[in-house]
């Protein structure tokens, strides 16, 4: 064993050798920042490892209940949401009715408001109307179709782009829709819906607000509840290894059938399908599905917005514009650190196939998979234990880990679509590869760089359990000020706050516009 152990050191520091002499100053400092984002992540595998060997892994009084809670609002949340996701995303795809095209776009304004948001303002209305919002059933309409447009998007995608060939030859032998969805669109869109709906259920396992609001016993108030009110750490430590694995199994569930459930497009379609036309019972039956995601996340908190419009003078304070420069100033520090890690990262793997900076920046991707309670969780281990770090260093830290995917995903996507033979012409004149960043890779990523950075504001902004965990003494955002209102029933207060991160989220989502209107 130790002997094994020392082979791997030796290979490591080989390769940490070859890592530095190899690569410059931009590859080091790209392997650097890799592991800083990192370092969060293994620091609580060991811990938790550790919590199994010396027999200290529990998951408390209430933590058999939590976790069978999450497992259920899982499963029946990719039911719900995977399947309006999957049905809208065919029929704004391959049908034509009325408003098709405008309805396809305002599928993304879930996206807008947050989880949270939605079930504080249902319960307010609840309030004045006299119903009751609370329990599982609330908590699965609320996150699926908060969550859902993951599923349209890629489900969007795949119907437009495979099988369109197929389908209208389908059409010409006289077989339906339902027919061909069943028989061709399915099979082919089927590793892009598996897709979708394992970042569904990621979303929902970093959901706080909603299950707190609701009263949905859950592994993410287990871990709050258990560290912050009860100081039992012990009890987090083990519900935060539970919510990792099956984080993992998502993951590993989504790989593996991505891997066999393969359908290749030998010719994929460089145009829309005919479309089938609906009219009469079934156009407005397809209205009313593409109409209920935009109104249910955005016209009803509209619709409370308005109900109470002559309160909202009573939000209007100093600390109000307090608690928005802050939220807004965490938003772009986060963005600004994300883009810079993210063009550090991306753009030193590119001309370079070292295989552990491959491996270090990749695993430097996984962050948005976590959910943000155990990312806090882990990040206050480290610092109350090793390095004692300031609050606010913390709460960068914690979104940096979590949001660096999306950052980093926009740059890699676009930094494929860059020919390599730009870069070789470059090199063939002579130049380095720091000019060839400067002249050709940088102005072709404005865009990316924009839109990414704007995603990662957003998010910041919108971002509740490593805010509410990690946040300075006295130091609340515009999130955690809403969801404080919420618990004490004070949403009037909250009017102004909401009509923010709305209006920044529905900015983000007109930002992911043109990924629908991609056809190839």
């Amino acid at each position: 064993m130790h002997i094994r152990i020392y082979q791997f050191l030796k290979i490591f520091i080989r390769e940490i050798k070859k890592t530095v002499t190899e690569l410059k100053l931009l590859y080091f400092t790209s392997f650097i920042v890799s592991i800083l984002v990192i370092i969060p992540i293994f620091n609580f595998l060991l811990e938790g490892i550790d919590y199994i060997i010396s027999g200290n892994f529990s998951l408390g009084i209430a933590g058999g209940e939590e976790v069978l809670g999450t497992l259920k609002i899982l499963a029946l949340t990719s039911l719900f949401g995977g399947g309006l996701g999957t049905l809208n995303g065919w029929l704004l795809s391959n049908c034509d009715f009325k408003f098709r095209k405008i309805l396809r776009i305002c599928q993304l304004v879930p996206l807008a408001a947050p989880a949270y948001l939605i079930t504080a303002v249902l319960q307010d209305l609840g309030s004045i109307f006299g119903y009751q919002v609370t329990g599982l059933w609330w908590g699965v309409l609320i996150l699926s179709i908060s969550t859902y447009p993951y599923v349209f998007i890629l489900a969007n995608e795949s119907f437009n782009k495979f099988g369109v060939n197929q389908i209208n030859a389908s059409r010409g032998l006289g077989i339906g829709p339902w027919r061909s969805f069943f028989k061709i669109a399915l099979p082919m869109a089927l590793p892009a819906l598996i897709t979708g709906i394992s970042l569904m259920c990621m979303e929902v396992m970093n959901e706080l607000g909603t299950f707190a609001l609701l009263n949905i016993p859950s592994i993410s108030t287990g871990i709050a509840e258990n560290w912050i009110i009860e100081g039992n750490p012990k009890s987090a430590v083990g519900l935060s290894l539970v919510a990792l694995l099956i984080i993992f199994t998502l993951i590993i569930f989504e790989k593996f059938s991505r891997r066999t459930s393969k359908r290749w497009s030998e010719n994929p379609a460089s145009r829309d399908s005919q479309g089938w036309k609906l009219k009469k019972t079934r156009a407005f039956l397809a209205i009313t599905a593409s109409l209920l995601p935009p109104i249910f996340s955005f016209g009803i908190p509209c619709f409370w917005v308005l109900l109470n419009i002559d309160q909202i003078q009573k939000g209007l304070s100093i600390e109000l514009l307090t608690l928005a420069l802050r939220t807004i100033s965490l938003g772009l520090l986060t963005a600004l650190v994300a883009m810079l890690f993210s063009l550090i990262i991306s753009l030193a793997r590119r001309p370079n196939k070292n295989f552990l900076l491959g491996v270090i920046t990749n695993l430097a991707g996984i962050g948005y998979a976590i959910p943000g309670t155990v990312l806090a969780l882990s990040l206050i281990s480290i610092s109350s234990a090793k390095f004692n770090l300031i609050a606010i260093c913390l709460l960068i830290w914690g979104y940096l880990v979590r949001f660096l995917t999306i950052s980093k995903g926009s740059i890699d996507s676009s930094l494929e679509r860059i020919s390599p033979s730009l870069d070789e012409a470059a090199l063939g004149l002579g130049e380095n590869w720091l000019v060839i960043i400067k002249r050709i890779h940088l102005p072709l990523l404005q865009g990316p760089i924009f839109v990414g950075s704007l995603l990662v504001f957003v998010d910041t902004i919108k971002e509740l359990p490593i805010t509410f965990i990690l946040r300075p003494f006295d130091f609340d955002t515009l999130s955690v000020r809403i969801y404080q209102y919420a618990g004490d029933e004070r949403m009037i207060e909250a009017i102004l706050p909401a009509i923010l991160i709305m209006t920044l989220g529905l900015i983000a989502s007109i930002t992911l516009i043109p990924s629908l209107e991609k056809k190839n």
